[in-house]
């Protein structure tokens, strides 16, 4: 059974270690986006150099550092997906030498009433993938630690947001309308990727996760409701979402 991955008794074979070492920076917060458009913004506006490279088949991975109100940040855009995404924090966390991320993105929304308007701030990733059962007992939700400490950034900077419980899955393609109404039943408001495997990676790693969702898409109506997914106001929205990343590393920092 994939729910017993987790093996405490023996070494992993591999370890991004082996490929990288150690090489610290200055820079201990990183930031995580999946937008290709943030990246080429964000380097047009700051002075910004590439210090390290995540290698992959796929073609390497830039990490970035720039000078952001007296504190030197890090950034990448990461892969979309548990496995990905996790293996790209396992490989930054010794390339960089951060030990805090900020990882921000889009979502697909399970309460219109609850999500409208509002950034998503995930407290607790229910287990649809497989990566994460390799870094932790196994259990269907696991939960986000630093979410309280998100969520007060928000509200003392009088930004609307909502916290609750997001499904993290593999599945893009196999989100039933079933396997959706049980999440919804569980407390679940979103729906995305990534949070369950890189919570679990950076609770084994004694990594700081911090976590932070835009909803675009709108799972919960009669049909699917693309909303702004795709068009130039995702965009917009994703840009926003990199200056409250900013912001909220120099609050964590």
């Amino acid at each position: 059974m994939i729910t017993d991955s987790f093996d405490t008794t023996t070494e992993a074979i591999l370890s991004p270690e082996q490929f990288y070492g150690v090489q610290k920076t200055p820079c201990d917060v990183c930031i995580v986006t999946f937008s290709q458009q943030n990246i080429t913004d964000i380097l047009h506006t700051f002075a910004c150099r590439t210090i390290a490279k995540i290698e992959s088949i796929n073609g390497a991975i830039p990490c970035y550092q720039l000078h952001y109100k007296g504190k030197e940040i890090v950034f990448y855009m990461t892969m979309v997906g548990s496995a990905g995404a996790a293996a790209c924090i396992e490989d930054a966390r010794c390339l960089l030498g951060a030990t805090k991320f900020i990882m921000f993105g889009s979502c697909g929304c399970l309460n219109q009433e609850l999500t409208a308007g509002k950034i998503i701030v995930p407290t607790d990733a229910y287990r649809d993938e497989g990566l994460s059962y390799h870094y932790a007992e196994p259990a269907d939700y696991i939960k986000l630690k630093n979410a309280y400490f998100v969520a007060r950034f928000f509200e003392e900077n009088e930004i609307p947001y909502v916290t609750g419980k997001t499904w993290t899955t593999d599945g893009v393609y196999r989100e039933t309308r079933g396997n959706m109404e049980k999440r919804k039943a569980e407390g679940c408001i979103a729906v995305e990727m990534e949070s369950a495997g890189v919570q679990a990676v950076c609770d084994y790693r004694n990594l700081e996760f911090y976590q932070f969702l835009i909803g675009c898409d709108l799972l919960d109506s009669p049909e699917w409701d693309r909303r702004i997914l795709g068009e130039t106001g995702e965009h917009a929205h994703q840009l926003k979402g990199f200056y409250l990343a900013l912001e909220l590393a120099l609050k964590i920092g």
